[in-house]
């Protein structure tokens, strides 16, 4: 098994400081990404930060769908 490398941490912890600043939970999330046309169940998104591993896209279509702007990388 491998370890999350520094910018998959980073990418997950990201994803989720956006969810909590806009107040969205993961069954939020998972109805927000289906308005995009974006089919995803709560727990593949739970495994999918948990693990830090998703595609850059995925990232952009969830900070879409919660309405993000700006990112704070810092």
């Amino acid at each position: 098994m491998t370890q999350k490398t520094d910018y998959e941490a980073l990418a997950a912890n990201l994803l989720k400081a956006e969810l909590k600043r806009k107040g969205v939970t993961y069954a939020q999330l998972v109805d927000k990404l289906a308005q995009l046309g974006v089919d995803e169940k709560e727990v593949n998104i739970r495994n999918k930060l948990s693990r830090g591993k998703f595609t850059a896209a995925y990232l952009l279509q969830c900070l879409e769908a919660i309405g993000s702007q700006q990112l704070r990388l810092d």
